[in-house]
């Protein structure tokens, strides 16, 4: 399902339908949280995985949660207990991150913290990947990325504050062979991130990149395959929400989980031939 509307991310959107995958929840559907002093977080891929254990990890710090994904009944599951807001969008469609932007802001007059963890894999040889799926992957992981964090930031930039934490990878730093496009993606937004940060020096709003090795959630198997590989182990989706958690809280710029996986980033760009030799037998 996707999205459709029109207007500016602050005003209100039109009527819902059953169909209008970002109207609130009925079922949570209150108008603006009364505790206008509540701290707001946007978090993206909420309906399963790392987005769902970072919504759970900020609702035990008291933080008003606005969680989106594209499966309402999942992302019912997440909220359960909290006093979240569901605001199911597909943020692959065109207007996709307009419309759930211009809804989380309505919901909650503003977004304190954007954590954009949306994405999907693929893994194959590059020469047999369709170019259908190159375009998914390009779509989700890095252009919604992107659109969602224009949307959002001018009121981050208006209000003087905010945090922008980008979902990135290792693939992003290394580049993982038969994961061509995903390391793609992850490496743009590697970039992306620390160009932004550049910009927005100044202005009260910091931007987070999040460095994570294999996560144990079902996105390998969505992706055609699962994890293989013995090192990196996978880590449990709960570190990494206590990651992003932590980083919010301490307003880091960049953080690895685990933290091991800064030395070889390091190594890459000290020793770059070392660093393709260990890649190359390791993979």
């Amino acid at each position: 399902m996707t999205l459709t509307g029109s207007g500016s991310a602050h005003d209100p959107p039109a009527g819902a339908t059953p169909r209008r995958p970002a109207a609130p929840s009925p079922a949570r559907e209150h108008g603006p949280p009364r505790r206008l002093d509540r701290r707001v977080a946007l978090v993206t891929g909420a309906s399963s995985g790392i987005g769902a254990a970072t919504a759970r990890r900020f609702a035990m710090d008291g933080w008003q949660l606005l969680l989106s994904g594209r499966d309402r009944r999942r992302l019912e599951q997440t909220a359960s207990g909290t006093s979240a807001i569901v605001l199911p969008a597909d943020l692959a469609a065109p207007d996709g991150p307009r419309l759930l932007a211009r809804s989380a802001l309505y919901t909650t007059g503003r977004v304190d913290v954007l954590v954009a963890g949306a994405g999907i894999g693929w893994a194959g040889p590059f020469a047999a990947m369709p170019h259908t799926d190159i375009d998914r992957v390009l779509a989700l992981d890095l252009n919604a990325t992107l659109h969602l964090v224009r949307e959002v930031l001018p009121s981050m930039i208006a209000a003087g504050r905010g945090r922008v934490v980008l979902l990135g990878s290792i693939a992003g730093c290394a580049g993982v062979r038969e994961e061509a496009v995903y390391s793609a993606a992850k490496a743009a937004l590697a970039a992306f991130s620390e160009a932004l940060r550049r910009e927005l020096r100044g202005t009260g709003v910091g931007v987070t990149l999040v460095v994570a090795g294999p996560v144990d959630t079902p996105f390998h198997t969505r992706r055609g395959r699962p994890h293989d590989r013995s090192h990196p182990r996978r880590i449990s989706p709960g570190c990494v929400a206590g990651a992003v958690w932590r980083a919010v809280r301490e307003n880091r710029d960049q953080v690895y989980v685990p933290a091991w996986l800064a030395l070889p980033d390091r190594l890459r760009a000290l020793a770059p031939r070392v660093s393709r030799h260990l890649l190359n037998r390791f993979g």
